[in-house]
């Protein structure tokens, strides 16, 4: 079984090239995966089970306290409980991968992956603009970084390089803003060679990049 990820910014069209290469692979009688980091992990799946048993969003409708947003800011306890519930899902994916294997399917196209995770984390750990760290981060250290066999090592890991600029000016905005990506961009960047991301230009028209992903499989091949 494949493993395929397609990793970059918000707003780079990561789930749109995610979709073609699903109905692409199923399209020549391959059996698909769809797997998303975000939605598959513990985090997300506490917060789910929070809201939809708070007394305050059953009684008024919406929970104002725990309306789901994009966050871009963090204490140390948070940043510190992010690293443990990915160290979990981490173990929970492999536990996944087994499932599907013996169900037989081809291929596991993942939309993120623990990748982004990792990146994510490390911009909530980035200095505040007062260019000190979070404060008390030091204290709830929990091996700060990931060794490169702590991850699953893709058959193919793409990374859709996008500039924010393009990022923002597209239909679909992110609510992070400018800054938020270039920050970001500069995480990525620097994982290119460390990760093994096969770089796809992201400013182009998505049947374009597509055409770029598809190569990129082809070339790769039997080694997937």
């Amino acid at each position: 079984m494949k493993l395929i990820t397609i990793s970059g910014l918000d707003g780079s069209g990561k789930s749109t090239q995610i979709k073609l290469l699903q109905d692409y692979l199923e399209q020549k009688g391959s059996r698909v995966f769809y797997f998303h980091a975000i939605q598959f992990g513990l985090a997300k799946k506490i917060t789910d089970f929070r809201n939809k048993y708070c007394l305050i969003c059953k009684l008024l409708g919406k929970c104002k306290v725990y309306q789901e947003k994009s966050v871009t800011r963090a204490n140390a306890w948070q940043i510190f409980l992010r690293k443990l519930f990915l160290r979990i899902d981490i173990w929970r994916f492999k536990l996944l991968r087994n499932q599907l294997r013996n169900k037989n399917y081809d291929y596991i196209l993942s939309d993120r992956y623990f990748h982004d995770s990792v990146v994510n984390i490390e911009y909530l750990c980035h200095p505040r603009e007062n260019g000190d760290p979070v404060s008390g981060l030091k204290f709830f250290t929990l091996d700060s970084r990931l060794r490169g066999n702590d991850i699953e090592k893709p058959g193919l890991a793409i990374y859709i390089q996008t500039s924010p600029e393009t990022i923002m000016r597209r239909e679909r905005v992110p609510d992070q803003g400018l800054e938020y990506l270039k920050k970001k961009k500069e995480l990525y960047d620097a994982k290119i060679d460390e990760w093994g991301l096969k770089v796809v230009d992201g400013s182009r028209d998505k049947n374009v990049i597509f055409e770029d992903i598809k190569n990129l499989i082809k070339k790769v091949g039997s080694g997937l």
